[in-house]
């Protein structure tokens, strides 16, 4: 399938990792030299991007999940370390969600868990038509300018802006359009008790710089009155995108947490 990618001996335990909003099975690229030598790396790109033109109804969480592990079942694993970021992560959630004994170990990062009201919910639907409209209406470009500059990018230099800018402006803003809506957090269940199903550990990674995301994550561990199922590392010097901006630093932390578990075989 053109839009899957593997890497490393295919008899090593695998490892999944899904891409974040307009990212694509490409950006986990700098990781796989490292990775490859410990997992069997499969890297997907996600309904509605890069060359995955599967359009998921809506809302389509639930929907998207299914499609990934579908696809990974089929390449013949049943069990898989996953990692997942920003929609990633939350599509990992409900992956978590569907098929808990599938998980060997559970990576979120900068990762929602949803959103607890319905006012907050309805209040995220009118956000995300608004950035949907854009999407739409605007040149692709002056539209990405726009998103790398909401806050939770606040950390990038320009030169990173517009690096990840020319990345993403391949992409088809008409299949991205359909998956923004259909995955927008106003429609995710709150997912903050997924993780209480699995008997794989779970952590979730967060950038110091990315203060809504890392306050988020303090709260949710808080909230779960557990903190061994839930392990949370903050990664100073960075926000929201952590593998992207330190690839090896994050390589260095999912590795030392599938150690720390004992979750690879010597």
């Amino acid at each position: 399938m053109a839009f899957i990618n593997r890497y490393g001996d295919p008899t090593l335990p695998a490892l999944v990792l899904l891409h974040g909003f307009m990212g694509a099975k490409e950006d986990w690229q700098a990781l796989m030299p490292k990775l490859s030598q410990r997992f069997h790396c499969i890297v997907i790109d996600l309904p509605g991007h890069g060359t995955n033109q599967y359009a998921l109804s809506t809302p389509g969480l639930t929907e998207a999940a299914a499609h990934v592990l579908q696809k990974v079942n089929n390449l013949g694993y049943q069990q898989f370390h996953l990692v997942g970021y920003s929609l990633g992560g939350r599509i990992a959630l409900h992956i978590a969600q569907l098929q808990p004994e599938a998980l060997l170990s559970l990576t979120l990062e900068s990762a929602n868990p949803g959103l607890l009201t319905e006012a907050e919910k309805q209040q995220r639907l009118a956000h995300d038509n608004r950035w949907a409209e854009k999407l739409l209406n605007l040149p692709f470009k002056q539209f990405l300018q726009l998103w790398y500059q909401q806050a939770v990018f606040a950390d990038l230099t320009e030169q990173q802006r517009q690096w990840l800018i020319e990345k993403r402006a391949w992409n088809n803003p008409q299949h991205l359009h359909q998956c923004y809506q259909a995955t927008s957090l106003g429609l995710q269940a709150d997912c903050r008790q997924v993780i209480k199903q699995l008997n794989a550990p779970c952590q979730i990674v967060v950038g110091e710089q990315d203060h809504k995301f890392t306050h988020l994550a303090r709260q949710w561990q808080a909230e779960l009155a557990n903190a061994t199922l839930l392990q949370l590392t903050v990664i100073p010097n960075v926000g929201h995108n952590i593998h992207s901006m330190l690839p090896q630093i994050f390589c260095d932390v999912l590795l030392a947490f599938v150690d720390n578990h004992h979750l690879l075989s010597e």
